[in-house]
């Protein structure tokens, strides 16, 4: 048997035989921002309290200023619609100038989004499946917001969520080292 696989490598016969699964290559994305809202970055994050609560961040790739945020009970494509909505609607945006970058969870990758996007003139960017390194200013904005000592253990409410991510964000667009 040795020698018959042997023949058959040299010959390049010998394969996997069974029917396997082919995951499409996806390239890296390359975001590059001269000015502010040229290019923006969101992600969703956990945060504890009675039932969970999720945490909506729209951050500017150039200034790294929270452009939007939101505090909600769950993940939902049109509860992230309404946040960029009025989050381009606040900033001017006009249609063609930006380029919104995300992971491919659940609400970045709704039909409903992308017909916003279309509405809006945005250009989407999507980071690799299972490769939270794609979009990393989400994540070490995340890790800004759980590593703050006034993030508390556990959140009593989303009413207590919501006024803590508003003192939250307002330390971090205009009193830590980022400028608009």
């Amino acid at each position: 048997m040795p020698t018959m696989y042997r023949i058959l490598r040299a010959s390049r016969e010998v394969r996997e035989r069974r029917n396997q699964l082919r995951h499409p290559v996806y390239a890296k994305p390359r975001l590059l921002a001269t000015a502010p809202n040229q290019v923006w970055t969101w992600d969703i994050t956990r945060l504890p309290g009675p039932v969970g609560f999720c945490l909506y961040v729209l951050l500017d790739l150039f200034s790294r200023f929270v452009v939007g945020w939101l505090v909600a009970e769950r993940e939902n494509a049109a509860l992230a619609e309404q946040l960029i909505d009025d989050s381009a609607a606040r900033q001017g945006i006009p249609p063609g100038q930006l380029r919104l970058h995300s992971d491919r969870g659940g609400p970045m990758t709704a039909k409903s989004l992308a017909l916003l996007f279309a509405d809006l003139g945005v250009k989407p960017s999507l980071g690799r499946p299972r490769t939270p390194e794609d979009n990393p200013l989400a994540e070490a904005q995340f890790k800004t917001v759980k590593y703050h000592p006034t993030f508390p253990a556990r959140f009593g409410s989303l009413l207590d969520a919501r006024a803590w991510g508003g003192r939250f964000f307002h330390w971090y667009n205009y009193q830590h080292h980022h400028t608009h």
